[in-house]
């Protein structure tokens, strides 16, 4: 979620169509991101013990508290949701899990609306974050991002696509779109796609989009048919759909590849020690399990991605 890395190019007046995602991130109201297994969710993976060295990296205050509060949006599956019995789960639970494990911690996992998590890293009320944050350069002058997965932008419709709507960010003017308010498809719409509408004398997409707080609103709002499409992270867009029972598509390719990074306080040491802990899971394989686990392994990083902001816009 975020603002995107890569940013369409505008062209007479209308968006050209979007490169391919290089690395591949509901029919009824009960259909959403709360819903539903993952692909491989039984699937066991490594427990991960700490590592001496890293766990010296560890800032004081930190080890001395031992669980720290990570915040998560739980309405973004597969990366992050609450399950039937109302647990979080997905791959960032897992990941995060992991890697605190690494660090000889444990985890207190906060549902948190998106919004509302970087103000409350800087505010201290969480340590540190896992939910699908894309870095960006204005991101990085709040907080710190450690990149652990790559994903794109997708865009999903109802199936057989009963409005016609064509495969480029252009083809959405005048239509109406969900989205999760304060995330990369929000901000796409509001500042690349709605102006390119009007430049080229075409309807915008009404209000900047249906936005809503919980992406699984945002889904809904498509299934039930509120919405004409639904712009999401592509691994949100590729679940949603094989949670819809057939009921929705993707439209076109993933595009806007970028990388995902947790987020933690601005110089905080507790950067590159995750860092360390990360390309220690890489190198044992628990990274890849957990991705496979939740059917994101397209995603995967190798160890030498694994880097401290580095944001290109």
């Amino acid at each position: 979620m975020a603002s995107s890395i890569a940013k369409r190019i505008i062209a007479t007046g209308a968006v050209v169509a979007a490169s391919s995602l290089v690395l591949t991130a509901c029919g009824s109201s009960k259909i959403s991101g709360n819903s539903g297994a993952a692909p491989n969710a039984s699937q066991s993976v490594n427990a991960a013990g700490p590592d001496a060295a890293l766990v010296a990296m560890v800032p004081a205050d930190l080890k001395t508290k031992g669980t720290l509060t990570v915040a998560t949006d739980s309405t973004y599956a597969p990366d992050e949701f609450k399950d039937a019995s109302g647990n979080v789960v997905g791959m960032d639970i897992d990941m995060g899990n992991a890697i605190l494990a690494k660090l000889g911690l444990k985890a207190d996992w906060q549902s948190a609306g998106f919004d509302s998590i970087l103000g409350g890293i800087t505010a201290k009320k969480y340590d540190l974050s896992l939910s699908s944050f894309t870095d960006t350069q204005e991101r990085e002058k709040q907080v710190d991002l450690v990149h652990y997965f790559t994903a794109g932008e997708a865009v999903a419709v109802l199936t057989g696509n009963p409005d016609k709507i064509g495969t480029t960010a252009a083809d959405l003017c005048g239509f109406k779109v969900a989205v999760q308010s304060a995330t990369t498809e929000a901000d796409e719409i509001k500042n690349t796609i709605n102006p390119a509408c009007k430049a080229a004398g075409k309807k915008s997409i009404p209000n900047n989009g249906d936005q809503f707080e919980a992406q699984t609103d945002a889904t809904t709002a498509l299934t039930s048919k509120r919405d004409q499409a639904m712009m999401a992270d592509s691994p949100v867009i590729d679940y949603a759909i094989k949670q819809s029972n057939g009921a929705l598509q993707k439209l076109g390719d993933n595009y806007n590849v970028a990388p995902y990074g947790i987020v933690v306080p601005k110089g905080s040491g507790l950067g590159p020690a995750i860092q360390g802990a990360i390309k220690d899971l890489i190198k044992d394989g628990t990274y890849g399990q957990i991705l496979s686990k939740w059917g994101v392994a397209s995603g995967a990083l190798t160890a030498d991605q694994i880097t401290l902001n580095g944001a290109t816009s």
